[in-house]
């Protein structure tokens, strides 16, 4: 259940966004994608799930080339995967139990009411939302709101799990919560799990692969650990742009 990018290029008229990346994402893990505004980490994540087609390169879903298929010979990796958005793009006009439930519908409309419902207990329950069916979006904080992106996510039990900027807007303890919950279900599922983060306290807290974009090419890779004892003069000013992180990872060495 890895992902593996091999010299993936995307250009839009004369800019050329990514410029011959690779890399391999394993199962099990949470893979981070950092890089500054403008580095090429969004395009990428498009690219991996379809949005955009790269004009190079090949996306291997389990050695099978996502690049080449046609919409519909598409579908059936699509179904694999999970996406928790940035604003986590919850239907205001539907219940948590509704937008939690909108995959099956989408995917797989076999399913009975009951066997719907039981499903999306499930997904809330792991998420420690048990009994928030019926609120709406405009109740819930943003935390919540970040919690049913995820239980809607899971809820066609992924291999593939993309989070894009997941602690965007959340307090840092709430963000803290966020990041323990998707490194819980990324090892209980053996998910294949991207995060396009900027929080850097995220990538060192669980960050197990990590890949560093700038300007449109891999700069760095690694895990949390190497981060700390890195020479790359781009990667350092990147990560430790603070006189408070400089000092941490001082103090680390």
């Amino acid at each position: 259940m890895s992902i593996e990018l091999i010299n993936i290029r995307k250009s839009f008229g004369n800019a050329e966004i990514l410029k011959g990346v690779s890399a391999q994402f394993g199962a099990g893990k949470v893979n981070c994608v950092i890089g500054a505004s403008g580095s090429g980490k969004s395009v990428l994540m498009k690219c991996m799930v379809g949005i955009h087609k790269p004009d190079a390169g090949k996306i291997l879903y389990d050695n099978l080339d996502f690049v080449p298929l046609t919409a519909d010979e598409k579908k059936p990796t699509r179904r694999q995967i999970g996406m928790l958005f940035q604003g986590s793009a919850l239907f205001d006009s539907m219940t948590v139990e509704e937008n939690v439930a909108f995959p099956i519908k989408m995917f797989e409309n076999t399913q009975s009411p009951a066997e719907t419902l039981a499903r999306v207990n499930h997904a809330l329950e792991r998420v420690g939302l048990a009994g928030s069916n019926h609120k709406f979006a405009g109740e819930l904080s943003g935390g919540m709101m970040k919690r049913v992106g995820i239980a809607r996510a899971i809820i066609l039990n992924p291999k593939y799990l993309y989070c894009d900027e997941p602690n965007s807007g959340l307090d840092p303890l709430t963000a803290q919560k966020i990041d323990e919950l998707i490194q819980e279900i990324t090892v209980e599922y053996n998910t294949t799990t991207i995060v396009n983060t900027h929080d850097m306290n995220s990538v060192m807290e669980i960050g197990d692969y990590i890949l560093f974009l700038h300007k449109g090419e891999k700069c760095w890779e690694g895990n949390k650990k190497d981060i700390l004892t890195t020479d790359n003069e781009i990667l350092n000013n990147f990560v430790f742009s603070t006189v408070f992180l400089k000092d941490f990872k001082q103090k680390q060495l």
